[in-house]
């Protein structure tokens, strides 16, 4: 008998997935505890718009994360921090002091936690960061720390 997984079920599937087991595993088992139903039209035609939602929500978040690496290609952020003698800045830059500098300077509101930065940032000048927008897409922000 063919069943639509509901969840997921050790050593037979995934959820989503279709796979043919045994009536009486089915029936006994597998239908009891709501663990799969029949795989008829309705379930598969079921399957088949989930599996296309979700297609179509990654799509929008890919081109919201295409967008957003476009807006960020010509901004420039410019931060100020003070610093010794030496130069040295008094702590360093962190991505969370970038990504509040960019929401004030440019609009465009990004989680701290996608910014890279390969070090901490701990004298003056120009600093090129990467931005992970979605698994694909990085985003480049250009950072002027200044005086």
């Amino acid at each position: 008998m063919k069943v639509m997984l509901l969840q997921d079920v050790k050593g037979k599937g995934k959820k989503d997935q279709i796979v043919n087991v045994s009536d009486g595993y089915a029936r006994n088992y597998l239908f009891p505890k709501k663990l799969a139903v029949e795989a008829d039209a309705k379930a598969l035609a079921d399957a088949k718009n989930k599996e296309a939602a979700k297609q179509f929500k990654i799509e929008q978040e890919k081109a919201a994360a295409r967008e957003i690496a476009s807006r960020l290609e010509g901004v420039q952020v410019k931060l100020k921090a003070t610093a010794g003698a030496d130069g040295r800045l008094y702590g360093s830059i962190t991505t969370a002091d970038v990504a509040e500098a960019l929401k004030e300077q440019a609009g465009i509101e990004i989680d701290k936690r996608k910014i890279v930065s390969d070090a901490p940032i701990k004298a003056f000048g120009g600093y090129t960061l990467d931005v992970k927008l979605y698994p694909e897409i990085v985003g480049k922000i250009n950072l002027i720390v200044c005086e």
